[in-house]
């Protein structure tokens, strides 16, 4: 069964930096982070692709986050930085693999004005 962990998050002030990690049981084709607010629904942060894809961004967060992926680990790492309080919210790690998608279970960042 495909697990996937995440670390990180917790809060910082306006302006600070955080660092989210997230690592799969197995390879994935997708891997990225999402972010969910209550009452909105999950909406996504940055995702790559595997095998050079490429890397996409929500467009609030270009220039101040940075998704990094080590292939061997099937892992991402998601640096925030210049964090906002608008960046708060429940992050989830997304997978996915021959069109299925694992999540894992969320972890909290509040960003303090």
């Amino acid at each position: 069964q495909v697990q996937v962990v995440e670390s990180g998050g917790g809060l910082v002030q306006a302006g600070g930096s955080l660092r989210l990690s997230c690592e799969a049981s197995g390879s994935m084709f997708i891997m990225g982070w999402y972010r969910q607010v209550p009452g909105k629904r999950r909406e996504l942060v940055a995702a790559t692709v595997n095998s050079g894809g490429g890397t996409n961004y929500a467009d609030p967060v270009k220039g101040r986050f940075t998704l990094s992926r080590d292939a061997a680990k099937n892992a991402v790492y998601l640096q925030m930085n210049s964090l906002k309080p608008e960046d708060t919210g429940v992050y989830y790690c997304g997978a996915t693999q021959a069109y299925r998608d694992y999540w894992g279970q969320g972890t909290q960042v509040t960003v303090s004005s």
